[in-house]
């Protein structure tokens, strides 16, 4: 998937916050002073990921004071202004990547998560497993055996 700008304004209007181009990518920082924290995504729609140069990709970085997370390979993308998140995904032969971005300046990472885990009665699953069902469940739509699946969901 490449990411568009207006796919970048989309993920900036959810999470309430401006995203600046800057050269190979686009940068947004969100801020919640009363909680005393701050993060900053930047979104490569199109990169060199491999150390040959010949794999193009996305890459989605998150940056706060104490953690650096990264999702190569990002297949596709949930806004939800409902919850004022974004849901990054990458999806793999069955397992998928789940980078959630909160508009409060909360993130969370899931990953390598059976994609089967988001179908079916998640009240059967462990409470451990049960938070990455519910959390990555708005993304089900896109994966690959789901026939009506699109790259983008708004919810």
């Amino acid at each position: 998937m490449l990411f568009s700008e207006r796919d970048v304004k989309k993920i900036a209007a959810v999470l309430g916050a401006a995203a600046k181009h800057r050269g190979n990518n686009y940068r947004l920082v969100l801020e919640n002073p009363e909680a005393g924290r701050k993060l900053s995504i930047e979104i490569y729609p199109k990169i060199h990921l491999d150390k040959n140069g010949k794999q193009l990709g996305n890459l989605i970085s998150v940056f706060t004071p104490t953690a650096h997370l990264q999702l190569h390979f990002c297949t596709g993308f949930v806004v939800s202004k409902m919850l004022g998140e974004v849901t990054f995904i990458a999806e793999h032969r069955g397992k998928i990547s789940g980078l959630i971005i909160e508009k409060e300046t909360g993130c969370s990472l899931f990953a390598n998560v059976d994609n089967k885990v988001l179908s079916g009665d998640l009240t059967r699953l462990s409470p451990e497993l049960m938070s990455a069902g519910i959390a990555l469940s708005l993304a089900e739509t896109l994966l690959p055996e789901n026939k009506n699946s699109k790259k983008i969901k708004k919810t």
